[in-house]
């Protein structure tokens, strides 16, 4: 039996925002729809946002869940911390967030707040019109666990995002190894090998790693700081690859970059702005940064 705080319990036995929204012709809205996971996998979510067009806010939303008790309470989590919100501030709600919200859930029910983070993700994007960027090499790559159709990309990317170092986390995160358990060895592999490739700290004695700043940075020291990060800690494990990443644009919490050379063509560029260029940056300077990438210079002269 599952030990469950009373904010999820309150959620699970009184939901207040459950079912869907659907398009009116009420001027000036929108409706915009995320959908993931399978029933055959035992957990579902479909989520439903009433976007303000002019600006970008999330004026309600509506979840559809089949799943246990973890999944919808995380579901109204999610719903309670994106009302009034814009779709940029929205994306910044991460898991973690949906599973503090609710005081905590059990470590095997984490895939749930995984689950209510990705629907998120997936009706923002569906809204702009746009592929999923930031996780759309997912579905690419070899397919770790058969059981649950999880692929090593998935797997390496949870694993950076919440610091994993055991398969049964990653089971808990997304279910990889939770079927037949064929898959474990291959999970610890894949720990082992993003454990290696994390950006190295580096320190001599001329030289240590950026501490994270103390107090709040004026925009020339973040630039400055952000600038330092990349050169230091960054730009040499990628040019040991035989890539390469430039500083385009600094917006507030929105860093632009270009990966150049062999990260620029890569399938797994994505992979490389998030678990590199990001977790780095957040690490170092503030957990609110975001990094994008932009086109390469030639691109956008035409």
């Amino acid at each position: 039996m599952w030990e469950y705080t009373d904010k999820v319990l309150e959620f699970f036995y009184n939901p207040k925002n459950q079912g869907q929204l659907e398009e009116t012709g009420e001027a000036g809205i929108k409706i915009a729809t995320g959908e993931v996971g399978s029933i055959a996998c035992g957990d579902a979510l479909r989520l439903h946002l009433k976007v303000e067009i002019e600006s970008d806010k999330i004026l309600d939303a509506r979840f559809q869940t089949f799943g246990c008790t973890s999944a919808i309470a995380s579901s109204e989590a999610l719903v309670e911390l994106i009302k009034n919100l814009t779709l940029d501030e929205a994306l910044q709600v991460s898991n973690k967030d949906i599973a503090n919200y609710l005081g905590g859930l059990p470590e095997a029910k984490m895939h749930c707040s995984v689950m209510g983070q990705e629907a998120l993700e997936a009706a923002i994007f569906n809204y702009r019109g746009i592929v999923r960027e930031v996780h759309e090499e997912d579905d690419e790559g070899a397919l770790v666990c058969t059981c649950f159709s999880i692929t090593e990309n998935k797997i390496r990317r949870v694993i950076a995002e919440n610091n994993l170092t055991t398969a049964e986390e990653v089971t808990n995160y997304v279910k990889a190894g939770g079927g037949c358990g064929s898959c474990l060895a291959n999970i610890d592999d894949i720990i082992t090998s993003v454990q290696k490739s994390a950006v190295p700290v580096i320190a001599s004695a001329n030289k240590t790693t950026t501490e994270k700043p103390s107090k709040p940075l004026t925009p020339v020291q973040k630039i400055s700081l952000i600038q330092k990060v990349l050169d230091e800690e960054v730009r040499p494990v990628l040019m040991a690859d035989g890539g390469d990443v430039e500083l385009y644009d600094v917006d507030g919490d929105r860093v632009k970059v270009m990966l150049q050379g062999a990260c620029g063509s890569c399938s797994s560029s994505m992979a490389t702005l998030k678990i590199a260029i990001e977790a780095r940056l957040r690490d170092r300077i503030s957990q609110d940064i975001v990094v994008e990438p932009v086109e390469s210079l030639v691109t956008l002269s035409k």
